[in-house]
This record gives C-alpha cells, sequence and structure tokens, in this order.
C-alpha cells in the first residue's frame, strides 16, 4: 500500500502541534517561584471608595446615555413624526425598530440602576425609579406589535427623563448618546 504525500503529511501535522504545545505549556511553567511573582505583580489592586464611585457615576452616564438616545432616536422621534400611526409609510419597521429600541433602552437602564449602587448620592436619587424602569420590561413587545404606541413611547420618554434628572441632581448629567441600527440588532 502506497501513501501519497499529503496523507503523510496530514498524519504528522497533529503529534507535532500536540508536541509542540506541550513544550510550550512546560517551558511556561518550568520555574514555580517565577510563577508566584508573576501572579503575585500582576494581581491588580483595590480601588478606593472614591475611585469606586467615579467608575460608579461613569458606568451610570454611559449606560443611562445609550439608553435615553436609543429612546429618543428610535422611539420618540419617530413617534412624533407619526411613523406609528396605521397606513404611515414604513410604520412596519418603525415599530420593530422601536421595539429592539425598548428593548436596548430597558437593558440599559436596568444596567444604569445597578451602577448607581456604586454611589451613595446617586444611589438615594435612582432608588425611586426602579419600578419605574421595571414597568418598561414589556413595553417593547407592545412597540414591536403596534399596540397602544402613545401610552408605551409617553412611558419610556417620562422615565428616561427621569433617569436624566435623577442623574443631574447626582452630579452624574447624562447626555444622549444614540446607538446605531447595528447596535440595536445586537441588544
Amino acid at each position: 500500500m502506497l501513501l501519497s504525500a499529503a496523507t503523510v503529511r496530514r498524519s504528522l501535522v497533529a503529534p507535532v502541534l500536540c508536541g509542540a504545545l506541550l513544550a510550550g505549556l512546560t517551558a511556561c511553567n518550568g520555574d514555580a517561584d517565577a510563577a508566584d511573582t508573576a501572579d503575585a505583580s500582576s494581581t491588580p489592586s483595590a480601588t478606593s471608595s472614591a475611585q469606586k464611585e467615579k467608575f460608579a457615576k461613569t458606568r451610570f452616564v454611559a449606560n443611562a446615555g445609550i439608553a435615553a438616545g436609543a429612546t429618543y432616536q428610535w422611539i420618540v422621534k419617530p413617534f412624533r413624526a407619526g411613523k406609528f400611526k396605521k397606513g404611515a409609510n414604513g410604520r412596519k419597521f418603525a415599530l420593530i425598530k422601536a421595539g429592539l429600541a425598548g428593548t436596548l433602552a430597558y437593558n440599559r437602564l436596568k444596567a444604569a440602576s445597578k451602577n448607581a449602587k456604586g454611589d451613595p448620592t446617586l444611589a438615594k436619587a435612582v432608588a425611586p425609579l426602579t419600578a419605574g424602569i421595571d414597568a418598561l420590561k414589556d413595553l417593547p413587545s407592545k412597540l414591536r406589535k403596534g399596540d397602544s404606541t402613545d401610552s408605551v413611547v409617553n412611558s419610556f420618554d417620562d422615565v428616561i427623563n427621569k433617569v436624566k434628572d435623577a442623574g443631574k441632581g447626582a452630579g452624574a448629567e447624562v447626555k444622549d448618546k444614540v446607538p446605531s441600527a447595528g447596535d440595536l440588532a445586537k441588544g
């Protein structure tokens, strides 16, 4: 039985790769003392409470900004332009985008309220809004279906404005950051 050159090459590739990986692992783990020293130096240091609060505000502003931008661009603006009315040109597509934007906004508002817990002032300001944020959970599906769009749009707009006001009062001003249509699809 005669073997072709391709068959011989294929049969040698797996053992060669396994040997290279095994040699690499042995070389990396050869000196236990050096590995312990490297682990100690790469361990991140704890951040101070002031840094944690700053990061909490920063993350809150970023998440709330995305929620506000998505709500304005893909829900409020098309609603005001009459895109959600029966018989409107492009209504179905506008409602689908609004539903996706509603899902994204809800997701980012939940993240923002979680971020707010890292800052005492922000936590107090946002705490009363959690029920309003939770109430938005089922609204994106209503938008996609075109059900009671007036009340859904007003609910989103109202919660976003309250979150923005709470952030501003706590020293974390939220500015709209409009996500792209591709970001809506990613959620």
